[in-house]
């Protein structure tokens, strides 16, 4: 499947896209990649707005966003910006603007760049559904053209910039009648926009596909980039961003998740993180993002695959001689998840959820109280163990066995040598090379794990992987671009039709855990996206010795990140998932301290989403596939929502939990927290 959304899908290219202006900062064409944000402060609070976006701007963003709701608040931009141009910061201002032309006519006059979201800025969201025939659907985008038509011609006057940024969660009931809640509905949802703006002769246009979801957001993303090239439209720059991510680790797994995945595929020119924080706290997170990619291209080894077979029907020849697959060619469908179909070999693969592997292999020794380090609790008082919701599947413990009986719901893997030496126990499961694998005389019955990398995927091992219904595999390399590397060894996998179960394990020596967060949840994620993958593996086999204490440390975070990462990728639900606005200006409540209090009184709800945002504004749309919604409409007033429908209209804010906990429990969702037993003697 030849796709142009991405330039190449073996080595790092960076899409290049039409250079666009704001103020003194480009984006796009061969400028490096944007970092911006978003105050949070009353747009009417000057000197408020103005000290935030000082904040910002030290912190590193190079664009910031301030909301202009109405007229008046589009109206005081002018003074913000006077006031900032005072101190000497000349940072471009961009006003965000829902439901009011009105405002953005204004603001575009004032600030560098405005922001209309195509959902709402002259389109209606009523959750109504409509039937529109041919000619009624057409009269209504005529209508809507000829509203967003002075905006065009006023940004095109004053070199105003432009983003016509979707959310996933505020389609219009239009768009939602005929393309439904769909990526190709939010593409098509900016085109209607764009091709008005190209045919005005305006291109100073930047856009994005915004979701809380990231499956949805990469897809649409990607969609968006092919229909540009299929109409031959600008290759605009693309804003990037997840809507709605939360806040601290759950908040950084999703927006690497969403954000990292469109950069390993060369897309983006602008990045900002949505978190539940102060602004200030987002850009360092866009920036760690950003900079990954900074020398990517030579420091990263060609990917290349040691099959000499053809590769594919659709490839010719001497692709094939090359060991090259073409550049942007994929056996899937990068618009719409399908998980890659595999045989069942143990509880891995077919219809069972990914698994985690925790690696204890580098410990000295493991005893009881250790293994709360992966997920399972031991009190030594009642001599038992609890599995939290965060337990992991397996145990990798190398070269030493672990010299205890394990707890239900934990396997333990050992490398083949030692499972070997300990008299091949069926409740261990050999970790074999390549080469010992080819050679073994004796395997597990049952399950064989085989680690290996792209380079040992030869057409005799993919062979024998073929006829055996044992065999697992754990993919693994150490190529700086390491994401694009492990899809290509997915794709020789789907092309020869291997089907064994995978392990996606990747290592991170020498970084630091917020590295380490980030940068598992962009190569782990972006592969589980796309469908690939049945189990994580984060390795810390490459880290130098350290004391016991810390190690557990690490491989406890290890550990979560993962089960955070299958979280974020919608693969695996192993706990509450809170889908929180990182607050603005609309704000009707403090978002950080509610989403504290919400999260401490829900957190032991496994796989409920629960969205909590800051006004109507980011209220039903933008939590669209929440289970349950807490939104401020008015100063100490909360609306409550099951899915998109209203409940309960003006719940006072300090009963709003309270009943919020009511309602879950009318639909048999609530559950009582369960006191989880202190583990004694650790």
């Amino acid at each position: 499947m030849n796709k142009t959304y991405s330039p190449s899908l073996t080595e790092y290219k960076r899409r290049l896209s039409r250079e666009v202006k704001i103020g003194d900062v480009p984006v796009g064409g061969l400028n490096p990649i944007r970092v911006q944000s978003m105050t949070t402060v009353d747009t009417m609070d000057t000197l408020g707005s103005v000290e935030q976006t000082l904040r910002m701007v030290e912190a590193g963003c190079e664009y910031v966003r301030i909301t202009a709701p109405s007229v008046k608040e589009a109206q005081n931009l002018l003074e913000i910006k006077k006031e900032l141009r005072k101190r000497g910061c000349n940072v471009p201002l961009i006003a965000d603007i829902h439901f009011t032309p009105n405002a953005a006519e204004l603001a575009a006059r004032i600030v560098e760049k405005v922001r209309v979201n195509p959902g709402n800025y002259a389109d209606k969201k009523k959750f109504d559904i409509i039937e529109y025939t041919d000619a009624s659907y057409q009269a209504e985008v005529e209508r809507i053209r000829e509203r967003f038509r002075p905006l065009v011609q006023i940004c095109k006057q004053y070199g105003t910039a432009m983003r016509i940024g979707t959310n996933h969660g505020s389609l219009s009931d239009r768009i939602l009648s005929r393309y439904g809640d769909t990526p190709l509905g939010m593409v098509e949802s900016a085109l209607e926009f764009l091709r008005l703006c190209e045919e005005e002769n305006y291109y100073d246009v930047v856009l994005s596909m915004k979701a809380s979801n990231t499956q949805v957001m990469v897809q649409a993303y990607r969609l968006l980039v092919q229909k540009l090239d299929e109409e031959g439209l600008q290759p605009y720059p693309l804003h990037l961003g997840v809507t709605e991510a939360g806040e601290a680790e759950d908040g950084r797994i999703k927006s690497a998740v969403g954000i990292g995945t469109l950069l390993e595929d060369g897309l983006g020119d602008t990045v900002r993180v949505s978190l539940t924080e102060a602004p200030e706290a987002e850009a360092p997170v866009a920036k760690a993002l950003i900079d990954r990619y900074t020398h990517r291209a030579e420091e990263a080894r060609p990917i290349i695959a040691v099959s000499s077979e053809l590769i594919a029907d659709s490839f010719s020849s001497a692709e094939a001689n090359s060991q090259q697959l073409p550049a942007n060619s994929s056996p899937i469908n990068p618009f719409q998840y399908h998980r890659r179909q595999t045989r069942e070999v143990g509880n891995l693969g077919s219809q069972n959820v990914p698994r985690v592997v925790v690696d204890f292999s580098r410990l000295p020794s493991v005893e009881y109280a250790d293994l709360r380090a992966a997920g399972h609790l031991y009190s030594a008082f009642l001599d038992k163990f609890q599995m939290s919701d965060l337990g992991a599947d397996y145990l990798y413990s190398g070269q030493r066995p672990v010299p205890f009986m394990l707890p239900n719901g934990l396997k333990e893997i050992v490398d083949y040598t030692a499972w070997l030496d300990a008299g091949r126990r069926h409740e261990h499961y050999p970790l074999l090379t390549p080469q010992e694998y080819a050679a073994a005389e004796f395997k597990h019955s049952a399950l064989n794990f085989v680690r290996c990398e792209l380079a040992a995927l030869t057409p005799d091992l993919l062979n024998q992987l073929r006829q055996d219904e044992t065999a697992a595999l754990i993919l693994r390399t150490d190529n700086a671009h390491a994401m694009p590397e492990i899809r290509r060894a997915f794709f020789e996998l789907l092309n020869k039709e291997v089907n064994n179960p995978v392990i996606i394990q990747r290592q991170f020596p020498e970084l630091t855990p917020e590295q380490t967060q980030l940068y598992a949840a962009t190569d782990v994620g972006g592969l589980l996206l796309d469908g690939l993958g049945d189990g994580v593996l984060l390795s810390t086999e490459l880290l130098p010795e350290r004391p016991k204490a810390e190690w557990l440390t690490t491989l406890d975070q290890l550990n979560q990140l993962s089960f955070g990462i299958l979280q974020a990728a919608r693969t695996r639900m192993s706990k509450t998932e809170y889908i929180s606005c990182p607050s603005c200006g609309r704000t009707l409540f403090d978002l950080q301290e509610t989403t504290a209090m919400i999260r401490k009184r829900t957190d032991h709800l496994k796989g409920v989403k629960i969205g909590i945002m800051g006004c109507i504004v980011n209220g039903p749309g933008e939590m669209a596939d929440a289970d349950y919604g807490y939104v401020g409409v008015g100063k100490g007033k909360i609306a409550l929502y099951r899915g998109q429908e209203v409940i309960k209209k003006s719940v006072p804010e300090d009963r709003a939990v309270d009943e919020l906990i009511e309602l879950m429990r009318e639909d048999g969702r609530w559950i009582e927290p369960v006191l989880v037993e202190e583990p004694v003697g650790v």
